[in-house]
């Protein structure tokens, strides 16, 4: 099953990213294309232009022209360079509706240009901010201007007229405000919000009502460009982008016309219908414009209109099956919710996982270079005897009256007689050798007592130089090391982040189906992995009241994928009612039982001896033991100290034969006492029971198999005693049923009588009858006690492991009723 599964699983995202990679080469082409139709349409400034000329005839509730106004205050708030040709545009637009329509264009123009000018001499900055009460000022003042200039009296009526085409203003000026700069090139290609569709649907509408009245033969152009913009909405967007939009626009027509508010009811009900048969292609769109002309049609002029309802949707369907698809398929891309939406979402989220991967190979790479320089280069060791010997004739032979005599004719004798003084002086020697050098010395030079002090002094010097030196160089190779395991990390983050999530849309699908086939309500699947052993899904279903995640999904999820899962997290809903999240995962192959007993030397509280289990990710477990030298706080602490840096370093990614290096560099470092911590390390691999072993001047460990006891150790050092060593890893594979015993030199070298303290161990763990760790170590620590004689003479910790196979709580089961359709669908 899991064969058939996975090798359909390849070939279908083999498939679908072929198609994928099809599809984005396309949408280069067109997205050049469409960019360059764009930029010839708003580079002459033609839509700004015919929007100006269109909203100054756009009149709504037969005298309220509430866009111009707005579109002025829009433009002028935007700074374009061509505001007064797009200003004039809207004084065109009124000349052609009236001369008074015309005047009142101008006269808002002027009062708003003043308004503005005053209010920015006293608040230049957020021009946004004030904009609309700007607008709504300008536009009451300029309606009862109007008002009074045309009929020469004011009434109540007037008044109310005004401010409530003056609100309506302000509402018109936030919409454009959102709008309108949407259709400069100044603004990048974004995904937009479904507010920001609706103001730009509104924008449009405010401009189709300014061709109300226009007609080209026997069409109404505002009808035939109303419902050519819904079929455009519902083929790119869906159901309810289309109701929405035909809605909006038959809302503002019906407002500029009352002879069209049936116009309303025609488009919603075509948009829907269009947005329903999209998946039909454009065909199925214009069936949904065609049915709705038909039923609405009749509703709104009877069966004596209904000739020009066809005529005007006829014309309206050439116009859409002659737009090409790539223009539809780009207005998809901004509208949320749709595959192209999806698709530019992705893109997006590919390309800043791309520059952020190359950010961090970058610094991987960086660090890399600066391991590379901070490491101590490799140099020979040059003798620096002629560097002494300079140092010390320059302070004594240098004004001496033998110097031509001990320097150029006993020159071998007199460097001989000074390189075995500063011999003396290193490493000292027996009192006879050291009298009878300084005998021979006082033969050869005059200034005898005066030498061997500089000498002294001089090596005292260098000594101190040399170990400066090596202080320097094991700093410069912690830092490398440090430098090293961080761009290593890097690295492998890098890795990590250039694996997309798998398209595993048609398995989600398959997984789905099935746990509905069998009464489980799941509301959705989402599959971020399917490899073996490192399989991760999230599922969304409702409260999980009785364990079904556990019971019955987690089990067939083990069926269909063929090895064993658990539930890893369930986090529930914050509202009340709402679905749960639940995240399933691999199991572990092995499960690690273990048990720990400890004792402080003498029976005190504070034992020098610490211990830590921790896990690495979700599939590795860590033992560790630390015994700092002595007993007391300070042994304790520093054991402590050992095994946090350890548990930070590891956790962090860096190779445990890395962490173990620089963490014994930094103890080496820290302090010039002689505190040092021995290290016994165990890394277990969960999924195929793989272990290493580092041990830092620790105790063997012993693994019990069966009816066997064998032994495991190694020569290292503790941690902090010297600077530069090689660390011995040693890899075991453990089988199901093993022990493993580690053990602090408390309990290894208590019994004092017994020579062969090997042999002794291996016999205790072998006649113990009980497999239970927390048994097995509290009965060793029992006997230690009690071969001792009771007492404790130093600090003792062991702990005990025990790994086996893992056994699944619940057995994973198959539905039949569900299989058939796996099956075929295989």
């Amino acid at each position: 099953m899991i064969q058939k599964y996975g090798n359909a699983a390849a070939g279908t995202a083999d498939s679908y990213m072929t198609k994928e990679r099809t599809i984005q080469q396309k949408t280069k082409g067109e997205r050049s294309f469409q960019t360059f139709l764009l930029g010839i349409f708003f580079r002459t400034d033609l839509f700004f232009l015919a929007a100006g000329f269109l909203l100054g005839r756009a009149v709504i509730i037969t005298s309220l022209t509430p866009f111009v106004l707005p579109f002025f205050a829009t433009v002028f708030w935007m700074k374009r360079r061509r505001r007064w040709a797009d200003s004039i545009a809207v004084l065109a637009g009124g000349l052609t509706l009236s001369v008074g329509q015309a005047f009142y264009a101008l006269l808002g123009l002027l009062i708003f240009l003043a308004a503005r000018r005053i209010v920015m001499i006293f608040h230049p900055a957020h021009e946004d901010r004030w904009l609309p009460v700007l607008v709504f000022v300008s536009g009451f003042t300029v309606r009862l201007l109007c008002q009074a200039a045309f009929t020469l009296n004011l009434v109540w009526t007037d008044v109310l007229t005004a401010g409530a085409e003056a609100s309506l203003s302000v509402l018109v000026t936030l919409i454009f405000l959102q709008s309108v700069p949407l259709m400069s090139t100044r603004v990048n290609h974004k995904l937009f919000r479904n507010e920001e569709i609706i103001c730009f649907v509104i924008l449009i509408s405010s401009v189709l009502a300014g061709t109300i009245g226009w007609h080209m033969y026997m069409l109404s152009v505002d009808h035939v460009l109303a419902r050519y913009a819904v079929l455009l909405f519902a083929y790119a967007g869906g159901a309810a982008i289309g109701s929405t939009v035909g809605v909006v626009i038959g809302l503002i027509l019906g407002l500029a016309s009352v002879t069209s508010l049936y116009q309303m009811s025609l488009l919603a009900f075509s948009g829907v219908l269009g947005g329903l048969l999209k998946e039909s292609g454009k065909a199925g769109v214009a069936g949904g414009l065609l049915i709705a002309t038909l039923l609405i049609g009749v509703y709104g002029n009877g069966y004596a209109g209904l000739s020009n309802e066809f005529a005007d949707s006829a014309a309206a369907l050439l116009l859409f099956l002659l737009t090409p698809k790539r223009f539809i398929r780009q207005m998809a891309s901004f509208i949320p919710g749709t595959r192209e939406y999806q698709a530019e979402q992705q893109l997006y989220v590919r390309k800043l996982r791309d520059v952020t991967v190359g950010r961090v190979e970058q610094f991987s790479g960086l660090f890399q270079s600066l391991a590379k320089s901070f490491y101590p280069p490799v140099e020979e060791e040059a003798s620096d005897d002629d560097l002494f010997l300079s140092k010390v004739t320059a302070r004594t032979c240098q004004n001496c009256f033998k110097k031509e005599s001990c320097w150029v004719k006993n020159f071998d004798q007199t460097q001989q007689l000074m390189l075995e003084l500063r011999e003396e002086a290193r490493t000292g020697g027996s009192k006879e050798d050291r009298v009878q050098l300084y005998r021979r010395w006082r033969e050869h030079c005059s200034k005898a007592d005066k030498t061997v002090e500089a000498i002294r002094k001089e090596q005292g010097l260098s000594e101190l130089q040399e170990k400066m030196r090596r202080n320097v160089q094991e700093s410069r190779r912690l830092v490398a090391d440090q430098l090293k395991g961080v761009s290593q990390v890097m690295g492998d983050f890098a890795n990590e982040m250039k694996r997309e999530r798998g398209l595993h849309e048609w398995q989600e699908e398959m997984i789905l189906s099935r746990l509905n086939g069998i009464g489980l309500r799941v509301e959705s699947i989402e599959i971020y992995n399917l490899e073996t052993g490192a399989i991760d899904i999230e599922a969304m279903l409702p409260n999980d009241q009785y364990g079904a995640c556990e019971k019955v999904i987690a089990p067939l999820l083990s069926d269909i994928l063929g090895e064993s899962i658990v539930v890893e997290k369930k986090q529930a809903s914050d509202l009340p009612g709402g679905p749960s999240r639940v995240v399933f995962i691999s199991a572990r192959a092995y499960d690690l039982e273990t048990g720990v007993a400890t004792a402080a030397r003498g029976g005190g509280l504070v034992s020098g001896d610490n211990y830590s289990l921790f896990e690495i990710g979700s599939k590795k477990c860590v033992l560790a033991i630390s015994d700092g030298m002595g007993h007391g706080e300070r042994a304790a602490m520093e054991s402590q100290d050992t095994l946090q840096l350890l548990k930070k370093v590891l956790k962090s990614g860096i190779h445990e034969t890395l962490a173990i290096k620089s963490i014994n560099s930094i103890l080496s470092l820290r302090s010039t006492e002689e505190i040092y911590a021995t290290l016994d390390l165990a890394l277990i691999d969960l999924q195929n029971a793989t272990s290493k072993f580092l041990k830092i001047g620790s105790n063997p460990s012993f693994i019990k198999r069966g009816g066997r006891v064998f032994m495991l150790d190694s020569g290292n050092l503790p941690i902090g005693i010297i600077r530069d060593f090689n660390i011995d890893v040693k890899a075991e594979q453990l089988k199901s049923g093993d022990l493993l015993i580690m053990m602090s030199d408390g309990i290894f070298e208590a019994p004092k009588h017994i020579e062969n303290k090997e042999v002794w161990v291996k016999r205790k763990i072998k006649e113990m009858q009980t497999n239970d760790p927390q048994e097995i170590a509290d009965l060793l620590l029992e006997e230690v006690i009690r071969v001792g004689d009771g007492r404790i003479n130093d600090d003792m910790t062991v702990i005990v492991a025990r790994i086996s196979h893992h056994i699944p709580e619940w057995s994973s089961f198959s539905s039949e009723g569900s299989a058939k359709h796996f099956s075929k669908a295989e």
